[in-house]
């Protein structure tokens, strides 16, 4: 059976955080999928497309990952996917709690999916997308904080 993991998230905008842990994970999975949830009352600083462009790009030449959109339960993507697993990025206790009560409400919607918890590299403690959008936001310099592809030229 493939082992096929999504790592869900909004990605907005992906960081070198996330792509720590994606590459980190290439070799416990045989494919990794980045999803990215679309909640149409959530308010995002890039569009859906954009960061599933930015995906695309930046794993254009890694096979064993792919970039998808999806709406609704994230295990019922697992289900479309035929994923048994979620992968999800620790870089705090704060981190470990949320990600603990929602991995325990998936496991009883879905018991046959499970969670792979990876704590990211000390170096990308401090960074998240919130973050990087408040910095963005306020004209501030993201470099080392987002891969190049998502970096924009004036």
């Amino acid at each position: 059976m493939k082992r096929i993991a999504l790592f869900p998230g909004t990605f907005d905008p992906i960081t070198v955080g996330h792509i720590n842990i994606i590459e980190r994970a290439l070799h416990l999975f045989d494919e990794i999928v980045v999803g990215i949830g679309h909640n149409s009352s959530k308010s995002t600083l890039f569009n859906v497309e954009q960061r599933l462009n930015w995906i695309n790009q930046i794993f254009k030449d890694e096979p064993k990952v792919r970039g998808a959109i999806y709406e609704g339960l994230t295990v019922t993507f697992c289900e479309e996917i035929h994923a048994r697993y979620i992968l999800r990025g620790i870089r705090n206790t704060v981190d470990f709690d949320y990600e603990k009560n929602i991995a325990q409400m998936n496991k009883l919607v879905q018991p046959q999916t499970e969670t792979i918890f990876l704590m990211c590299d000390p170096v990308y403690t401090p960074i998240s997308s919130s973050v990087v959008r408040d910095l963005i936001r306020n004209g501030g310099d993201v470099t080392g904080f987002v891969p190049p592809e998502v970096l924009w030229k004036e």
